[in-house]
């Protein structure tokens, strides 16, 4: 950071907020609106916070993205067809920017970083190349993709529209790791935008042509930096569209034929897709993922070893799928459940544990005073229930084995934040809706009113 963030930064918050306040009333409906202010604020707050860590204690990606931002920036300074050709380049290095990429470490066809390179050398043209702006715009179009993932989820039950806006908004880890000049942003965006895609073209089929162009490119921007949120989240997005099909079939007789038959072609439609997805990249390869996660798993802990104590051990990794499988179980707690308050090392450690506890008091909460079986009965029923919740527990299993370093973990988990939060207060609201003697039915897209209350009764 330098002199000059201090007095063009203000200048662009003003920019953005007069902007913001002109699109409020068009994005929101009266529910949401008061979030909508609140919910920016705290994208850009995180950013601003993540890049001071950065650059007083820590040191690490963000400075380096910034420093290739500014490689970009002085390339366009010397010569447009040089940064033009920097942003749009596959890679190759051509005697116009030749100069330019002996500067640059992360370049490459290889590289999963250049992506985040190119978005911020574009935005440092537009902010005389200023290190806070930069770190603004991309909380910015983050916060894009977050609000329509909390339209979506409040559109599907609007009756935990406060508690919703927590999930996706207001939990420190999110909007401190999800916002700023990182990949986690980016892919924390572009994330959202899928997630909406698939609700507004696939289930509700409308504007269906636009969501498939911005889902595509949702997942084209996901796939250049994080295959594997890719991986996690399309076979149960596939299973969820599929679920909501059949759900909606009026003829009982229709539906117990047709559930089998949509559920295998979902199954095989997912299947495809993870190893048409998985074979894009070598590391993610069905064949080498668990010899891929064990490498990492390695690596990190021997980080974590020289951090002094922000490393966990939950078992002997042997590189193959069966040795991943056998973690399993203390991947999971180890995701969605630690650090506890007892292994917090440092203050960001902490907050992780704090979110980890109430994950924790909140799901057990949910289990004693639905039970176990009407529980699974509800999330087996519920599609979206399905999908925060099946997302949620094989992204939880991925991170937890293969990051073995609670630092690294509390970023990487965060995609599965929102969608296992989300799933527990609908869970909550539901439950909550069934005591209830009301002549209104709780009502879940995709679900009859008798059948969202059935899961409870």
């Amino acid at each position: 950071m330098e002199l000059k963030d201090l007095y063009i930064t203000p200048i662009y918050l003003a920019i953005i907020y007069a902007i913001a306040f002109q699109l409020r009333p068009s994005l929101t409906n009266q529910y949401t609106v008061k979030y909508f202010i609140p919910a920016l604020t705290v994208k850009i707050v995180g950013a601003i916070a993540l890049g001071i860590l950065y650059h007083t204690l820590y040191g690490g990606d963000t400075n380096n993205y910034f420093h290739h931002a500014r490689v970009i920036h002085d390339a366009f300074g010397d010569s447009f067809s040089a940064g033009f050709e920097l942003i749009t380049t596959s890679g190759d290095v051509t005697p116009n920017i030749k100069q330019y990429t002996d500067r640059m470490w992360w370049f490459g066809r290889t590289s999963n970083e250049y992506f985040v390179i190119r978005v911020a050398g574009f935005f440092s043209i537009f902010c005389f190349n200023t290190y806070t702006v930069i770190a603004v715009l991309f909380a910015v179009v983050t916060f894009s993709g977050m609000w329509v993932m909390y339209m979506t989820f409040a559109k599907i039950r609007p009756q935990a529209y406060k508690e919703l806006a927590i999930a996706v908004f207001f939990l420190p880890s999110v909007f401190f790791w999800g916002s700023g000049l990182l990949k986690d942003s980016l892919c924390m965006g572009a994330l959202g935008w899928l997630f909406y895609t698939f609700y507004r073209g696939a289930i509700e089929r409308r504007n269906i042509i636009r969501c498939v162009l911005l889902g595509t490119a949702a997942v084209a921007v996901i796939m250049s930096m994080k295959v594997y949120i890719i991986l996690a989240f399309m076979p149960p997005a596939l299973l969820w569209v599929f679920n909501e099909s059949t759900s909606k079939i009026k003829s009982p007789i229709v539906r117990w034929i047709a559930k089998p038959i949509f559920l295998g072609v979902g199954l095989l439609v997912a299947g495809y897709a993870f190893v048409q997805i998985s074979a894009a990249d070598a590391r993610f390869n069905i064949d080498k993922i668990g010899a891929q996660s064990k490498l990492t798993a390695d690596y990190l802990q021997g980080v974590s070893s020289r951090e002094q104590g922000s490393g966990y051990n939950i078992g002997e990794q042997d590189g193959t799928l069966g040795g991943m499988a056998k973690l399993a179980p203390q991947a999971l707690v180890v995701a969605l459940f630690r650090p506890f308050i007892w292994e917090a090392r440092n203050p960001t450690m902490a907050l992780s544990a704090l979110e980890a506890s109430y994950f924790m008091l909140l799901t057990l909460r949910i289990l004693w005073r639905v039970g176990i079986l009407k529980t699974l009965t509800a999330i087996t029923t519920t599609p979206v229930l399905t999908l925060c919740f099946v997302f949620s527990l094989v992204f939880a299993i991925s991170v937890g084995i293969s990051s073995g370093n609670f630092g690294t973990l509390v970023r990487y988990k965060i995609p599965l934040m929102p969608f296992y939060l989300s799933g527990l207060y609908i869970l909550q609201s539901m439950n909550v809706s069934a005591k209830r003697s009301s002549s209104k039915p709780a009502q879940v897209t995709g679900k009859s009113p008798q059948m969202a209350r059935s899961a409870f009764s």
